[in-house]
């Protein structure tokens, strides 16, 4: 007799890409920094090497409201799921 198990985990971490920062720059610097810690001048400094990773490793939750918060500023983003 032949058995097979499927092993589910709870949820993959997700990891948010920006691609485009879109035509409201510094509103999308300013919530960069809201959301991720990090300096104003830092988060400048990622719109310049886009796409960029902004956060990694976060539930799919706190990704989609990111990739919203985002599109909703103007710029381009998406979530994949990290493995």
């Amino acid at each position: 007799m032949s058995e097979s198990f499927l092993l589910v985990c709870d949820a993959l971490p997700h990891t948010v890409v920006l691609t485009d920062s879109g035509p409201r720059v510094i509103e999308i610097v300013k919530l960069l920094h809201r959301q991720t810690g990090l300096s104003l001048w830092h988060c400048k400094s990622l719109l310049g090497k886009l796409p960029t990773s902004i956060l990694e490793n976060v539930p799919e939750e706190v990704a989609t409201a990111m990739v919203a918060e985002l599109r909703a500023a103007g710029a381009s983003a998406h979530a994949e799921a990290s493995q």
